[in-house]
């Protein structure tokens, strides 16, 4: 998959409520009433991500979920990360 143009990331960000481009990658923090909401959560996310072959970097503090997305066969930002982005909002949304 294709590395985008920070020009084309910016432009894909504009569709996506919090997420920022910091350091070659896509990411975004989620607070949650409590962890046993956050891990629920986090729980929904890794099953997508396992069905589209894409993992984040990510880390869970209590009730705090911090997801950050690269492809790194590409060294950087793809459009694979947006779709999985994107997927991850309609997670959050339908809690």
């Amino acid at each position: 998959m294709k590395k985008l143009s920070e020009a084309e990331i910016s432009k894909e960000l504009e569709q996506l409520d919090g997420w920022e481009y910091v350091d070659g990658a896509i990411e975004t923090t989620f607070e949650f009433k409590n962890f046993k909401e956050a891990f629920s959560v986090m729980t929904r996310i890794a099953f997508e991500c396992e069905a589209q072959e894409h993992h984040p970097d990510w880390q869970n503090v209590y009730n705090t979920l911090s997801i950050r997305l690269n492809t790194h066969d590409a060294d950087g930002v793809t459009q694979k990360d947006f779709q999985l982005a994107k997927r991850i909002e309609d997670i959050i949304e339908s809690e």
